[in-house]
């Protein structure tokens, strides 16, 4: 469960990114010190030896000794100046802390070395520099005294390298160099408060490492709690909501982040879902009302006819009423069932190209005697207008949009019938002057069970579900449906369906 979580993931990986930039960093920062400690003893060291060799040549160090070596620095020429003045210089073997160990006849010559270069090895402390010199046969010559008792001897990689080496031994670090004549050069000095430098240094390090460690962490659940919050109240809200409570809304702060707009999109998805299922609640209610009413004439005229004995006529005429109200129920199931398909996507639709014209036409003519009945007058002007979609649905539309303008027209009323192409839709309009629809009704007449004269539709038998299935037909073709209209004057209905585009 604990890997499960978002949060916990952000977490883990916060870690583990701040341990790798840390111990990198860290690693980084430890080596580059220790570099450069190593570097400035070596540079002490590789002094010394040069200036040692320097003395045993009577001179300054020749060039090309030594790569690492001091030559031309200052220091280096005042050290190596003439030994035969007076007072400036005394013989190695007198100066303080040396002794002479040269055994043999290889032994190299004594040399002169001034007060100031005998201080480089001065034999105070623990980090006191120590030499050590040895002849062409690997006799010790001179070592100062405070030099390790054993020291092993350097190889020499060839007879003529000449150049100055560095080497850790144990708790000692030590350059050396060959001379010309073979002699051996070392200088070191122990490295042990250098390595308990270093050690503390690196627990600094290590110290400093976990604060920032604990200091990003911290920050970093801070963050990702402030940034998963608005998923916990949308959990919750969904909960509610799953629930029953269908009012329930996400509280958005921040619109501006990325799950601030996902709220909003969540607020919106929460809001029609919330009118439709109230849609639904009405549409089953209407549905049980309209229902209701032929079932109740059913039941009523069969009780009456089965209370007595009855002639065949008045058992005829019963039978018939209880048709009629069966007939009425077919069509409102029918009618149901077919906006059920249109709302699920199932309705089955054969789509073919077909002239708008050339349908409306039919229609007009299918739906001429009713307009006799009614004594209304069809007009029509029909213009070329393709279109891809399925004919007996484009019928249907139109003749329910014929039908509704009979029903709702005056005595001796008008219907004008128009297609043609406007900029890119093929349109047809339906046009009549009957008692027009109030200003208010307007917006509902698309609604299912609505109707704007309910108590003279409800004697036709009209359902209220005719102009609800032309809009449901109109948007399954890709196109819409509008009205507008006066009340006396008249309603138009305009239909727009996408034009089957010619190649």
């Amino acid at each position: 469960m604990l890997f499960k979580s978002i949060r916990w993931r952000l977490q883990l990986w916060l870690a583990f990114l701040l341990v790798c930039l840390l111990s990198g960093f860290g690693f980084t920062v430890y080596q580059l010190q220790r570099v450069s400690q190593v570097k400035q003893l070596d540079e002490e060291l590789e002094r010394r030896v040069a200036v040692i060799s320097g003395a045993i040549r009577g001179g300054a160090p020749k060039t090309g000794v030594s790569s690492l070596s001091f030559e031309g620095r200052p220091e280096n020429r005042e050290l190596n100046g003439d030994s035969r003045q007076p007072n400036t210089s005394r013989r190695f073997s007198d100066a303080p802390g040396v002794r002479d160990d040269r055994k043999g006849p290889f032994g190299p010559r004594d040399f002169p070395i001034s007060e100031e270069i005998s201080n480089l090895f001065d034999r105070g402390g623990a980090s006191a520099f120590y030499f050590i010199v040895w002849s062409r046969d690997g006799a010790i010559f001179k070592r100062s005294s405070n030099a390790p008792a054993e020291v092993p001897l350097p190889t020499r990689l060839g007879e003529m390298d000449t150049r100055t080496y560095a080497r850790t031994r144990d708790e000692y670090r030590e350059a050396f160099h060959f001379t010309e004549l073979a002699d051996c050069v070392l200088t070191g000095r122990s490295i042990s408060a250098d390595l308990a430098s270093m050690r503390r240094f690196k627990f600094l390090l290590l110290a400093a490492g976990g604060i920032v460690l604990g200091f990003g962490l911290g920050g970093g659940w801070w963050l990702t709690s402030r940034a998963m919050r608005p998923v916990d109240d949308i959990s919750l809200a969904a909960m509610r909501i799953s629930e029953g409570n269908l009012s329930e809304r996400i509280n958005v702060s921040d619109t501006d982040s990325e799950l601030g707009r996902l709220a909003t999109v969540l607020n919106s998805t929460f809001a029609r879902l919330e009118a439709s299922f109230a849609q639904q609640m009405q549409f089953t209610a209407d549905a049980s009302h309209e229902l209701r009413t032929p079932l109740a004439v059913i039941i009523s005229e069969a009780q009456t006819t089965l209370a007595r004995k009855r002639g065949g006529a008045e058992y005829r005429e019963s039978i018939g009423v209880c048709l009629n109200a069966a007939q009425q129920m077919r069509r409102i199931a029918e009618s149901l069932l077919q906006l059920a398909r249109f709302d699920a996507g199932q309705e089955p639709m054969r789509r073919n190209a077909l002239d708008l014209a050339e349908n409306a036409r039919m229609c007009v003519d299918g739906i001429g005697p009713l307009s006799k009945e009614r004594d209304i007058k069809i007009r029509c002007d029909l213009r070329r207008a393709e279109i891809f979609g399925d004919a007996d649905r484009v019928d249907q539309l139109i003749t329910n949009l014929l039908t509704n303008a009979i029903q709702y027209n005056k005595p001796n009323g008008d219907i004008l019938v128009t297609t043609g192409t406007e900029n890119g839709d093929a349109v047809l309009k339906v046009i009549d002057n009957g008692q027009g629809i109030a200003a208010e009704a307007v917006g509902h007449v698309f609604e299912r069970f609505y109707r704007v004269d309910k108590s003279r539709s409800r004697i036709e038998g009209r359902s209220g579900l005719g102009l609800a299935i032309c809009k449901a037909i109109a948007d399954s073709h890709g196109g819409s449906i509008n009205v507008s209209s006066e009340l006396g004057t008249g309603t138009t209905f305009i239909v727009r369906l996408p034009a089957m585009k010619v190649s």
